[in-house]
Formats: structure tokens, C-alpha cells, sequence
């Protein structure tokens, strides 16, 4: 990825990135070498890795459809990441031309490219901001062009909250977005675990622990606790290909070798088919 003589501003290509290793495993551009090396150390340790993303990619485009047949077409990801093809606005946008996507990260890289995808889609938006301001998040001028919060809104999650430790901070946005959801808003979230394969997760984590993006892995009971105030839409949390597979999809023969579990929750008021 080059910038000619001008990168973002704030961005240092020689820290590593959670977002551009994320565009790197998978098969984006928009990273640098210090990203890409940390990429290659992790596929060394779990060689399934880009396999790994772009399913828990497939789960994501289950859940937008889902929210969006639930007539949910607010549509806010947070910690976004760096747009590739086959993005929130892809999925919502085919499943219903009336769906509003905000995109948020706080990387500048990903806000940069993702104003470039978004040239000329006017029902979508990329956002500066962290999750764990919601506050400024809601009151961006950009987010309340996009979403109305009086009404339902699907807040996804995904592959962010491993980067986030626990404590007063997490706890404290996480109430937030409960309580600001309309009834009938939904909650999609992905997340590592090292329930199955804890060696080699252990072994990513001190990979990502010399980044300066520390993994946080959780166990199920763990991110049971982040739907605490919604209605986990069935089967409940799984290993990501087990949430309402495909049925056109390839079979999967051992969903927790994935080493990512998932989950929806509607907020009361929703049906939650």
C-alpha cells in the first residue's frame, strides 16, 4: 500500500495495525510491512487463519441479513475495520435498498479508505471515532445524518472486542448502547477463544501483546456477560460457522476449530425470530 508522500495523519506504518493485519488475512492491500509480518507470524502458528476470517466475514453478512429481514435496516459496525469487498453495506443494501450503514474505527487508515468506497453511496458513512466514547459516537453530526437511535438499530461487533480489555470503560459503553437501543434493536458480536485450541491461541496472544494491541481472549460465559440486557436470538453463542449456517454452504465438520464464537441478541420489543 503506498500514500505517495502523505500518510493519514497519526499513522505510524511501523505499528503494527489490528485493522490493516485484519485487511491483510483478508487479501486486502491496505496495510504495511509491519503489519504484514505480524500477519505471517500468526498464519505460522494457526495456518487456518485467513480461512478463520473471512468465516467469521460469513457470519457477518448472516447476521446483517437477519437484522435486515427483521426489518432492522439501521445498521452501526463498530471497529470496522478496513473496507474490503462484501461489506455491512453490501449485504444490508441487497437485502433492502432502504438500509443506512455507518462504518466507525479509530484508525485512520481504515476511515481514509473507507470514505473512498463509500464515494458516491449516499445511505453509507465512515466514521472516526471508538467504541468506547458512545457519547461522541451519538452525537456525531455524520452518525445522526445516517441513524435515527429512536429506532431500531443493528449494532455489530465484530472481531473488535478481543482488543478490549475488561473493566470500568467496556463495561461502561456496553451499558451505553443497551440502554440508547430502541426495542427491537439488535447486537451481533465475534469474538476469540482459545476454548479449543488454547496453546496456539496462547501463542497469538503474546504475538499481538508485542503489537501494542493486546488480544483478549473469552471463554463462553465471558461474552455471555456483553449480551447481559438481550435476548440472544437462537441458537444462542457458538462457534461462528454454527450460527445459522447456510444451507447452501459447504458443511463444516468442526465448527470449533474456528476459535471464534458468536452471537445476536435483540433487544425487548422484537420478535428475535
Amino acid at each position: 500500500m503506498t500514500y505517495g508522500l502523505h500518510l493519514p495523519m497519526g499513522v505510524d506504518p511501523n505499528r503494527p495495525s489490528a485493522s490493516r493485519i485484519y485487511d491483510y488475512f483478508l487479501g486486502g492491500t491496505h496495510n504495511f510491512a509491519a503489519d504484514r509480518a505480524v500477519a505471517e507470524r500468526a498464519i505460522e502458528l494457526v495456518p487456518e487463519l485467513p480461512k478463520i476470517m473471512k468465516a467469521n466475514r460469513a457470519f457477518l453478512h448472516r447476521a446483517v441479513r437477519h437484522a435486515v429481514a427483521d426489518g432492522v435496516t439501521q445498521l452501526l459496525d463498530l471497529g470496522a475495520g478496513i473496507p474490503t469487498e462484501g461489506n455491512v453495506h453490501d449485504a444490508a443494501l441487497a437485502a433492502d435498498p432502504r438500509a443506512r450503514v455507518v462504518y466507525v474505527d479509530r484508525d485512520p487508515v481504515a476511515v481514509l479508505h473507507g470514505n473512498d468506497l463509500l464515494a458516491g453511496v449516499p445511505n453509507a458513512a465512515t466514521v472516526h471515532g471508538d467504541l468506547l466514547d458512545p457519547e461522541a459516537l451519538q452525537d456525531d453530526p455524520q452518525i445522526r445524518a445516517l441513524l435515527d437511535f429512536d429506532r431500531p438499530v443493528c449494532i455489530l461487533m465484530i472481531a473488535v472486542l478481543h482488543f478490549v480489555p475488561d473493566g470500568p470503560a467496556l463495561d461502561a459503553a456496553l451499558a451505553h448502547y443497551r440502554t440508547v437501543a430502541a426495542p427491537g434493536s439488535y447486537l451481533a458480536v465475534t469474538h476469540a477463544t482459545n476454548s479449543a485450541r488454547p496453546e496456539e491461541i496462547n501463542r497469538i496472544t503474546d504475538l499481538y501483546n508485542r503489537t501494542g494491541t493486546p488480544l483478549v481472549v473469552r471463554n463462553r460465559d465471558q461474552l455471555a456477560t456483553i449480551f447481559e440486557g438481550w435476548q440472544l436470538v437462537p441458537p444462542g453463542i457458538v462457534y461462528g460457522p454454527e450460527w445459522r449456517p447456510d444451507p447452501n454452504g459447504p458443511p463444516v465438520a468442526d465448527p470449533a476449530s474456528y476459535i471464534t464464537l458468536a452471537g445476536v441478541g435483540v433487544k425487548a420489543g422484537s420478535s428475535g425470530r
